[in-house]
C-alpha cells in the first residue's frame, strides 16, 4: 500500500513539474484578478491582513482588557486568538476552496487537456500565499510590540506542514466525493462552522468541562492550534507527542484523498 502510495506521488510530482508554468500562471491570474479593478491594487493584499491584526490584537487586548489564565503580557489575548485565527484560516480556505474546485472549473476541465491535480496544487499555492502574507505581518506586530517568541517561531514550519497535509487529505476527500455528490459540499460548509467553536481558537482548553474535552481530543486540528499556541503565545516549543494523532490523521485523510483521486478522476468529467 505505501509503496503504491509512493508511487503515485512520484506521478503527480512529475506531472505538475511538466506542468508547473499552467500552475504558476493560474496563482498569478487569480491574484490579478482579485484586485486589477481596483484603485489600491496589491496594497489590499497588505491592508486587508495588517487590518485584521489590529483589530485582534489591539480590541481584543486593549479595548477588551481580556487576559489569558497564567498570562499577563500586553496584547496577550489579541495574540492568542490571531494566531489561532491565522491557522484555521489557511485550514479552512484549503478545505472549503478544494470541495468545490472541480465544480468551479467544469468548463476548463471540458476545454483543456491537463492533470486534474493542478487544480488542487492551484488552491492549495493560492491559500499558502496568504497565509504567508498575514503571517508576516503578524510577525512584523510581533517584533515591534515585544513578544516576538524568538528562535521557537522555527517551529512553526513543521506544525505548517503537517496542516497543510491535512488540509489537503480532507480537501481532496471532499473535492472528488463533492463531484458525485453535491450533499457534501453544502453540509460540509455548515459543519466547519461547529468545527471552529470545537477547537481550542479563541479559548482555552482549560475552560473545556473535563468531560468534554473528549472531543478536543477526537478534534486533529485542536493540536495543530494548540502548537500556534505554544509557540507564538508563550514562546515554548510545541508537545511532539501531541501531534501523533493529527499525523496519523494527515495521512489517512491524504492515502483516502489520493485513492478517491486516482480511482474517481476518469469519471469525474462526465458527472460535471
Amino acid at each position: 500500500m505505501l509503496k503504491l502510495l509512493l508511487g503515485y506521488f512520484f506521478s503527480i510530482f512529475g506531472s505538475l513539474k511538466a506542468y508547473r508554468g499552467f500552475v504558476l500562471g493560474s496563482v498569478k491570474r487569480e491574484f490579478q484578478a482579485k484586485y486589477q479593478n481596483s484603485l489600491l491594487g496589491v496594497v489590499w493584499v497588505i491592508a486587508n491582513p495588517l487590518a485584521m491584526v489590529v483589530v485582534y490584537t489591539v480590541i481584543f487586548s486593549e479595548v477588551m482588557k481580556a487576559k489569558l489564565p497564567g498570562i499577563s503580557g500586553e496584547f496577550s489575548y489579541g495574540i492568542y486568538i490571531c494566531s489561532g485565527i491565522l491557522a484555521w484560516g489557511f485550514f479552512s480556505e484549503v478545505i472549503l476552496r478544494s470541495q468545490n474546485i472541480f465544480l468551479d472549473n467544469a468548463n476548463l476541465l471540458k476545454k483543456l487537456s491537463f492533470p486534474k491535480i493542478c487544480l488542487p496544487t492551484i488552491v492549495l499555492l493560492v491559500a499558502t500565499t496568504n497565509f504567508l502574507i498575514i503571517f508576516g505581518i503578524f510577525t512584523v506586530f510581533l517584533i515591534i510590540s515585544g513578544n516576538f517568541p524568538g528562535f521557537v517561531i522555527l517551529y512553526i514550519v513543521p506544525i505548517l506542514i503537517l496542516q497543510t497535509l491535512l488540509s489537503l487529505g480532507i480537501g481532496m476527500t471532499l473535492g472528488v466525493l463533492n463531484v458525485f455528490f453535491r450533499d457534501v459540499g453544502q453540509f460540509f460548509g455548515i459543519f466547519m462552522q461547529f468545527w471552529f467553536w470545537l477547537t481550542p481558537i479563541v479559548y482555552p482548553r482549560e475552560i473545556v468541562p473535563q468531560k468534554a474535552q473528549f472531543l478536543l481530543d477526537l478534534n486533529p486540528m485542536s493540536s495543530i492550534i494548540e502548537a500556534y499556541h505554544n509557540i507564538l503565545v508563550f514562546g515554548k516549543a510545541p508537545q511532539i507527542d501531541s501531534l501523533a494523532y493529527t499525523t496519523i490523521m494527515a495521512l489517512l485523510f491524504l492515502g483516502v484523498g489520493l485513492y478517491l483521486f486516482r480511482s474517481k478522476s476518469p469519471e469525474m468529467v462526465d458527472e460535471i
